[in-house]
């Protein structure tokens, strides 16, 4: 075990006293938006179902500062966080590196990104850098008040378990992660909640490219259902997206409607409540934030005629399993294949005059983030990660560690597994990155995650 430095040993001496604060800004856009997610579907907003939201956590420990912002949006460029990590940090005196920006990953709200893997899709719109320049200032507003408001408070996490929210998306047999852990900052005078922190591992897809309606789709709802009992009305609620690059409520879900969304957010936030009943609350004796960089692998493309032909085989069998009357399962997995089958092409031919590399770039170097809190750790890495490299840095990393994905950027795609590529999964084929980067993201988050220990 790597000893600790001298800045890690005053630290862990500083004064223990906690300070936490917490704010909801919204952030939906103005007037008919394209609602990104679903390709080739002309989805623009005819109304807002929910309001989209930018909640944010400030949390003081000793001299040491951290802010978490969630976000109801799909995800965040890269260089679009770091900038307003940059400019949090000016404002608040937040360290960069103890800022996250994360995404719940709604696929009801607004195009974020100009990625090369839409630009073949004529229905989607380049970003708004208008709606980007006004984001931009909301997050910032929902972190200054964060810290306006915070006040005297003590900690306390308990891990819920989900049940029958979502599953393995490919199998609902296969892998999945069920823990939510919940933190809840409550105040030391009036013992009320002063903020809440979660996380889930879950695609919030139950609206499908049918609805035109914006939403934070089942997270939303769950929020409400917290604030309406066990939380309180004024505690805002920041939903981090955990590992879920292969999880969704497809095998769960009766309907892609609003009433489905409800049903499942519901049960989400009444497992939560359940687990607040044992909830203890302590006071963290330290606070510390890490992050590394980890230059990545590109994937190996097949060559354009090859690609042509794997995307012409993937058409036949999703047109198979449509004629022959297969599950509705089946064939919106076999459509997504497509998809994925689609972009493989795109990016093949982009090889060629440099689209391809310029892509790597925006995600390349991607970066680790972890913020310790006593004895509870949050790793933050970007992109969406399949639930098996989430599940491996749990079983080697010490008891309350929590992975966080779509932090602080994306990798316009997915970090998908050697599995999912030999069998033509959408996230393999959609993916830019290798699936040779899963086991270096383990390596390197517990190689932290043991310097910080």
């Amino acid at each position: 075990m790597s000893s600790p430095s001298a800045a890690a040993i005053s630290h862990s001496l500083s004064p223990a006293r906690v300070l936490a604060g917490a704010s909801v800004v919204e952030i939906t856009p103005q007037g008919s938006v394209f609602l990104f997610g679903y390709p080739h579907v002309s989805r623009y907003s005819t109304g807002v179902h929910d309001p989209l939201e930018c909640a944010a956590l400030y949390l003081r420990v000793g001299d040491e500062q951290t802010l978490f912002l969630a976000n109801d949006l799909i995800y965040f460029d890269r260089d679009h966080a770091r900038e307003i990590r940059e400019r949090i940090a000016k404002v608040t005196g937040v360290p960069t590196e103890g800022i996250m920006i994360s995404a719940t990953h709604t696929h009801s709200g607004p195009v974020m990104t100009n990625n090369l893997s839409n630009s073949r899709d004529s229905v989607v719109p380049p970003v708004d850098e208008d709606y980007l320049t006004w984001l931009t200032e909301r997050l910032i507003l929902a972190a200054v008040e964060a810290k306006k408001v915070a006040q005297p408070a003590e900690l306390g996490l308990v891990v819920a378990q989900a049940k029958g929210v979502g599953s393995n998306r490919h199998d609902p047999s296969a892998e999945s992660d069920p823990e939510v852990p919940v933190l809840v900052a409550r105040s030391t005078t009036t013992q009320r909640p002063l903020g809440c922190m979660m996380v889930y591992g879950m695609h919030p897809t139950v609206m499908h490219e049918d609805s035109t309606l914006i939403s934070a789709d089942f997270p939303g709802f769950t929020r409400r259902k917290l604030r309406s009992g066990v939380l309180g009305e004024t505690c805002p609620i920041v939903y981090l997206l955990g590992v879920a690059g292969d999880q969704s409520p497809r095998h769960v879900t009766h309907a892609n409607t609003f009433a489905e969304a409800q049903r499942i957010g519901e049960l989400l936030a009444d497992t939560i409540t359940t687990a607040l009943e044992t909830i203890r609350y302590e006071t963290p004796k330290h606070l510390r934030s890490r992050n590394v960089y980890l230059d990545l692998i590109a994937r190996v493309f097949p060559n354009p005629s090859e690609a042509l032909d794997r995307l012409t085989q993937t058409r036949a069998r999703y047109e198979h399993l449509r004629a022959t009357h297969a599950s509705r399962q089946e064939v919106r997995t076999a459509e997504c294949d497509v998809f994925g089958a689609e972009k493989t092409t795109l990016f093949s031919d982009a090889i060629a005059d440099g689209r391809l590399d310029a892509a790597i770039r925006t995600g390349s170097p991607a970066e680790i983030q972890i913020i310790q809190i006593g004895s509870w750790r949050f790793v933050a890495w970007p992109g969406e990660f399949f639930v098996e490299y989430g599940l491996a840095v749990k079983a080697k990393a010490p008891p309350g560690t929590f992975l966080v994905t779509l932090a602080n950027g994306q990798l316009q795609g997915y970090i998908a597994t050697p599995k999912a590529l030999a069998q033509g999964y959408y996230e393999a084929t959609n993916a830019i990155f290798s699936v040779d980067n899963g086991p270096r993201f383990v390596e390197k988050t517990l190689a932290l995650l043991e310097e910080l220990s």
